[in-house]
């Protein structure tokens, strides 16, 4: 009996690709859910990438599932799956680009050509809930994810593939068509723009970081007072 019909629903998470997919040709409900959560958010980055609206990334991303779950059969496995199905949202992606910006041409610099690299991103550790943190590193990522709008688009999907989802230099040169050395320049330049539009964006308000001004201020300066001079309020102190 196959691994992946001994292993329960929990467990999936341990059975490869290639299993999954044989599954999932079968229509096994269970293996159709592990392959979507296991590529969601690669394909849904690299989809927002290209269209810069998350409504319609959501939209590419669910359409690539679609299409690439009901034609299994087409698959060869010639390239790893991932790969398969990031092609698959990136071409929809890059034609919807198309349709609403006719004028804008895609050449083989810029348009991504994919081949056969296996893709992973790092899993991220829970943390106690903290509504303040949380608030802030909302708007944190809003203004980050805006200042990635702004790049131009060799740049932000380089970005994007490299530095927000932590491909590997080979698996980014490979999904862009390009060199490894291209791919740093790309990074380089995208890292150096993004410093300048969030400096943009957040210089006026680089002067108020770490307040320490009004009640805060006096505070601390009362205390220092009664610790050198014993006097418990610096105010009367020096009217005396």
């Amino acid at each position: 009996m196959p691994v992946a019909e001994r292993l329960p629903a929990a467990d999936l998470s341990r059975i490869d690709d290639a299993t999954l997919v044989a599954r999932a040709g079968a229509r096994d409900e269970l293996a159709v859910r592990e392959l979507t959560r296991r590529y969601n958010r690669r394909l849904y980055r690299l989809a927002r990438g290209i269209v810069q609206n998350d409504a319609e990334a959501e939209d590419v991303v669910q359409a690539a599932y679609v299409r690439a779950f009901t034609s299994l059969a087409r698959f060869r496995g010639e390239s790893a799956f991932g790969t398969w199905i990031t092609r698959i949202a990136m071409n929809d992606a890059l034609e919807r680009r198309r349709r609403r910006r006719p004028s804008e041409d895609w050449t083989a610099e810029t348009e991504p050509r994919l081949r056969g690299s296996v893709l992973r991103f790092p899993s991220s550790a829970s943390a106690p809930p903290d509504p303040e943190h949380d608030m802030a590193r909302q708007e944190v990522r809003e203004l980050l994810e805006r200042s990635i709008d702004t790049l131009p688009d060799t740049f932000r999907l380089a970005f994007i593939a490299r530095v927000v989802e932590g491909m590997s230099l080979e698996e980014t040169a490979a999904l862009l068509g390009v060199k490894p050395e291209t791919v740093k320049t790309r990074v380089h330049r995208a890292r150096a723009r993004l410093r300048q539009e969030m400096e943009r964006r957040i210089g006026p308000g680089m002067g108020a970081v770490f307040p320490f001004d009004g009640a805060r201020c006096e505070r601390m300066t009362a205390a220092v007072v009664r610790a050198v001079t014993g006097n418990a309020d610096d105010t009367s102190a020096s009217n005396s």
